[in-house]
């Protein structure tokens, strides 16, 4: 797997910088954007910010390649991954908790309409 996900030594920097450091800081963003209700496009635009970051503390600390196209593209689809799952899981609770009456959950990360309850398409 070196040199395909990560180019540092060891796995272990890679699961610390890019999936725990990165992945909490993507989850918390994801998370934002659903409370301001905004679209889950915008996610994209604020994780590729976010992987300049995490490429930036990969070279800063571990002496990794600060410039490479490969690897920000590893860090920022790992960053997307955990962000639209924090995007997700925070929209889902927003829909069973604010329309309650409308919706009811569907696992952690779902909604589904309520037996009876007559939704909008774009609701849904």
């Amino acid at each position: 797997m070196q040199g395909i996900l990560y180019e540092e030594p060891t796995i272990w920097l890679f699961l610390l910088v890019t999936v725990v450091m990165g992945g909490w800081l993507a989850w918390m963003a994801g998370r934002a954007i659903a409370l301001t209700w905004r679209p889950n496009w915008q996610l994209v635009v604020y994780m590729l910010v976010l992987g300049l970051f995490v490429r930036f503390i990969h070279f800063a600390l571990f002496e990794a390649t600060l410039l490479t196209v490969h690897y920000y593209v590893v860090d920022t689809i790992v960053l997307v991954a955990f962000g639209y799952a924090g995007w997700r899981y925070t929209r889902a609770k927003q829909m069973t908790r604010q329309y309650h009456w409308l919706f009811e959950p569907a696992g952690p990360f779902g909604w589904k309409p309520r037996a009876g309850a007559v939704i909008r398409p774009e609701l849904l």
